[in-house]
């Protein structure tokens, strides 16, 4: 039995949810066609993208402009609550994200331009995460804007920067191509006093006199702007603004001086884009410059952008949300008690379910302290798949990885300052890129922080001695070794735990930096750690230290993300199942002993926890990771088929090859990885018909331009290296597209579909274990849009392609007609059942799964390690003695070599056959095994088995019962059992 109490289920947790990506061509009547399917499916909740007003055009919903309306490209309120009266008239409910830590850029968010119209008076001033008293005087009281195409020089004398006149506003606007920044108010007058116009007199006068001081000047200038549209109306008169407008037309010299001049006067500075990363002053999401940072800890700023969602959920609209980016909020734990206790006030009758996307590194657990029902699910999507993982298949994939390296040149990466063989090595790898990261992506971010503890430092006669440098160097030790996402120290502290992490850090940064700096790096630990915080005394010296903390603290997440996810997972290529969001790709697998460990604990703590296994933010579709997870498995096989293919393709490397040389060892290495994972089901690389494959390229092609770009080894972003780009392009094309390559003069293709038909019943094994522990373990299973069937897509936009529902819907109907089985599993139908029938079953015993018991079940025998096995339990209530509900699961896992191949590699099952299991067992315990003196019977939820327990003595000589595997995994290689009585 646990040791840890079980969480009570709360009202509002949904038993299973839906992810769905919402956009212009999905809307919410097309959500609310599916919402039958999704019911019939077995789900509870919709889970939907952001619902608020985005950019145009927005692919996700995360760049959101104005909060307080519903999308009207997503059919606005109408369509919303259309949609909730479809989900209500079937029971359901609906969890919809929300972006409390930043909001989009751009005309298109009257917030941001009211900011850029007034600076520093505007009443949205402190709305936006904007650092106003910028030791750089240029940018003293401006906002920085790096929007420009080329450098800004340039961009003026071009004539890119144009003064225009917007009829319908009254407004004055600089235009740079799709972008409009509006001129402050207080220059109107300056403007068009250059007509000479007595027509204008009257409006200039009127604008002359806004003083941005005075409380009314808003009204005052709307009235203003009012008046001069009404006076374009006039033909003379709108003769007279464009003419003014002519003054500072780029055609002239006098006219470009006089456009600079007015630029200089505005509230913000236009600059080259690539300026950003070295000089803005406004908090980003991540490196994002149209992603601006919200203050949302500020009263006013958390009404304004909760109010929509508030109104929402207390007229029932809404049931729950998903808080996107959490550890980007200054003080995310009074945010999430913030939020929960608004919440409950505005629906007494409801509990909320509230969860955050909040990435846990480790052993690292949610603050139980935050009040959230859980997180979005990325650390169970870590585990589920590393349990999968074989761990003996280590040694040969760490030497094949070592030998790709080895074939890459001595010199170090054109665009980076490591040598090659650092990339055997993910730590150093993640650490090399943090290093990068801090002086080019991040260098504003870290400059404003080192310049804020170095503010903290002249504060004091203890400190003034500390040097901006030594802060530096410092800071940038502590950073690069900082193991976690984040910490979350506040006005009252740092959690002690957090403070022991952060002294560990401390330790590990002391040992690569000079001697000189460790006094300073001690000094840097006790203020981030929360030190003279709760001396009162001086409060300069106290908003100084919460302000560096908070600059620290809201670093450390993108600098993680960017590091890891967007760096270093593109430039290790060992096995690329386990470069996922919230993995750490040097822990290959995980014991099943400690994968019980974690669900028993999520039982105890987060039980209304998501358990993804894929979403929108993937970097594999679940099913493609579970394909390449059985490589661990095969290792020894894998290794052979790998340097074969990658001496068979040399001539074309050198035919493909360009100016920078051809595909490398390592973008070839995880390019055969990509193939083998994407390779959909039932393609013949025979077939006359060549558009699956040149579909396939086109993909495949893509993803590899993000993935050279991300890596940051061989391209960029910022600078891409196009000639290298192209050679990659042209060797994929070569392998999958070039009619050259048919089987009868080249084997390549041929050899890529037989060894997935080799690994495809490898891989579905372990995609209905994923889907089965997913289903059964503490937490509320979700649900990627489209992956009931199996799930091959690489990362986004790929994954976030249009779903076939009306093929899901049919497979479906033909689904609930029969048993689980294995028919037609090379096209998903297998999982889409596997998934109808336990959501079936969990909807039936709800209270089993939400409240039950996690107990790991003992495996004994040959196979005992490629078993996972656990119970479900739901004591009875007091009086009803032995009356118990509970329900048994077992999967199978690391079959890469008990599966018979013996027959046609079409025809092989992915199953384990009853034979091969021989004398493994699952053995339960006595409160799951017997009634009394009686023993239980098991019946499968899935097919028509069943069978008796047969009596045993447990390790601790107490009574219990055991299954033989070869019994109850005989049609399937997943079970649910429930327990009864004969």
């Amino acid at each position: 039995m646990p040791d840890h109490p079980v969480t009570p289920a709360r009202s509002g947790v949904p038993r299973a949810t839906a992810r769905l990506q919402l956009h212009r061509d999905f809307r919410f009547e097309q959500a609310a066609a599916t919402v039958e399917y999704y019911h019939r499916l077995g789900i509870s909740h919709f889970y939907l993208s952001p619902i608020l007003v985005a950019r145009p055009g927005s692919t996700h919903g995360y760049d959101v402009v104005d909060a307080t309306r519903i999308n009207p490209e997503l059919g606005g309120e109408a369509g919303l609550r259309q949609l909730h009266q479809r989900l209500r008239a079937q029971g359901m409910g609906l969890v919809v994200d929300i972006v409390p830590n930043h909001m989009a850029v751009g005309h298109h968010n009257a917030w941001w331009q009211d900011v850029l119209r007034w600076g520093r008076t505007s009443r949205h001033a402190e709305w936006f995460d904007i650092h106003w008293d910028s030791p750089d005087p240029a940018l003293s009281g401006k906002v920085l804007l790096p929007f420009l195409g080329q450098p800004y020089a340039e961009a003026l004398e071009a004539g890119e920067l144009v003064l225009r006149f917007d009829t319908e506003q009254g407004e004055l606007l600089i235009a740079h191509h799709d972008n409009f920044f509006p001129l402050a108010p207080t220059d109107y007058a300056a403007v068009l006093e250059t007509a000479g116009s007595a027509r204008l007199a009257d409006v200039i006068a009127a604008f002359a006199a806004l003083d941005p001081a005075q409380p009314d000047k808003d009204v005052r200038s709307a009235a203003a702007r009012a008046q001069l549209r009404h006076l374009a109306a006039d033909p003379d008169a709108l003769a007279d603004i464009d003419a003014a407008l002519a003054a500072f037309s780029a055609s002239q010299p006098h006219g470009r001086s006089a456009m600079h001049q007015l630029l200089e006067r505005q509230h913000y500075r236009l600059a080259y884009w690539r300026n950003a990363a070295d000089e803005i002053n406004w908090r980003r999401f991540f490196e994002v410059s149209e992603l601006v940072g919200m203050r949302v800890e500020r009263d006013d700023v958390f009404e304004a952008m909760h109010a929509e969602i508030f109104r929402l959920y207390a007229e029932g609209i809404i049931d729950g949300l998903r808080l996107d980016h959490i550890d980007g909020l200054t003080d995310p734990a009074t945010y999430c008690l913030r939020l929960r206790e608004r919440l409950r006030s505005l629906r007494p009758d409801h509990e909320p379910y509230v969860i955050a996307e909040k990435i846990l590194a480790g052993d690292e657990a949610l603050p139980p302290g935050w009040q959230l029902d859980g997180t979005t699910g990325y650390e169970f999507m870590d585990q589920c798949a590393a349990v999968l993982h074989d761990g003996e298949g280590e040694p040969v994939l760490d030497e094949l990885w070592r030998d790709i390296v080895g074939e890459l040149p001595a010199t170090a990466d054109q665009l980076q300052s490591h040598g090659p063989g650092e990339l055997c090595h993910f730590p150093t790898i993640v650490q090399e890129a943090r290093r990068s990261f801090l002086v080019r992506n991040f260098a504003a971010e870290f400059n404003a922080l080192t310049l804020c503890l170095h503010q903290l430092a002249r504060s004091a006669s203890q400190t003034r001695d500390l040097t901006l440098m030594s802060i530096r160097r410092a800071v940038a030790e502590l950073l690069v070794h900082f193991p976690v996402y984040r910490t979350y120290a506040n006005a009252q502290g740092m959690p002690a735990q957090e403070r022991e992490l952060l002294a560990q850090t401390v330790q590990k940064a002391s040992a690569s930096l000079h001697a000189a700096d460790h006094a300073t790096l001690h000094v840097v630990e006790g203020w981030l750690g929360g030190d003279l915080l709760q001396d009162g005394r001086d409060q300069h010296r106290r908003t100084l230290q919460l302000r560096a903390i908070a600059r620290f603290q809201q670093l450390t997440p993108p600098l993680t993300a960017k590091s890891m996810e967007d760096t270093a997972f593109y430039r290790y290529g060992r096995l690329l199942s386990r470069n996922e969001v919230g993995a750490e790709p040097a822990h290959l697998a995980l014991p099943v002993a400690h994968f019980h460990q974690l669900a028993a604990r999520r039982a105890a703590q987060t039980p209304g926890s998501l358990l993804a296994t894929g979403t929108h933010d993937h970097k594999r579709g679940e099913d493609a990771r579970m394909r390449l997870a059985a490589l661990s498995e095969i290792a020894e096989e894998w290794s052979t088929v790998l340097r074969h293919w990658h001496q068979l393709n040399a001539p074309i490397v050198a035919a493909t090859a360009g100016e920078q040389g051809g595909i490398d060892a390592v973008d070839e290495c995880m390019l055969y990885q990509t193939l083998v994972g994407a390779w959909p089901d039932g393609m013949r690389a025979g077939d006359d018909d060549l558009s699956g494959l040149a579909e396939l390229a086109e993909r495949v092609i893509a993803w590899q331009r993000k993935a050279l770009r991300e890596a940051k080894r061989r391209s960029d972003w910022v600078v891409p290296q196009t000639e290298y780009e192209a050679a990659c392009e042209r060797f994929t094309r070569a392998l999958l597209c070039d009619p050259g390559l048919d089987p009868r003069h080249h084997p390549f293709l041929t050899e890529l579909e037989d060894f997935v038909r080799r690994l495809a019943p490898l891989g579905a094994v372990n995609s209905l274990s994923q889907t089965m522990l997913k289903m059964s373990s503490p937490g509320v299973p979700d649900f990627y849009q489209g992956s009931e069937l199996w799930d091959l897509s690489m990362v986004d936009p790929d994954n976030r392609r249009p779903v076939d529902f009306a093929l899901r819907e049919r497979r479906l109907a033909d689904a609930v007609s029969r048993p689980v089985s294995l028919r037609d599993w090379q096209g998903g139908s297998a999982k889409q059942q596997l998934i109808h029938a336990v959501l079936q079953y969990r909807r039936e015993h709800a209270d089993l799964f939400a409240q039950g018991q996690y107990l790991p079940l003992a495996t004994h025998g040959k196979l005992a390690r490629h078993v996972i096995a656990f119970a479900r339990l739901l004591p009875g209530k007091e009086g009803e003695a032995g009356d118990i509900e509970a329900t048994v699961v077992i999967c199978t896992r690391l079959a890469g070599h008990l599966l018979s191949f013996e027959g046609r590699r079409e025809e092989a099952l992915p199953l384990v056959s009853a034979e091969a299991w021989g004398d493994t067992r699952i053995t339960l315990p006595q409160v799951l095994s017997h009634a009394g003196s009686e023993l239980r019977q098991w019946r499968s939820v899935l097919t028509s088995g069943q069978g008796g327990l047969e009596e045993c003595a447990m390790a601790d000589g107490a009574r219990g019962g055991s299954i033989a595997v070869g019994e109850i995994l005989g049609s399937l290689p997943v079970e649910l059992l429930t327990l009864r009585l004969s």
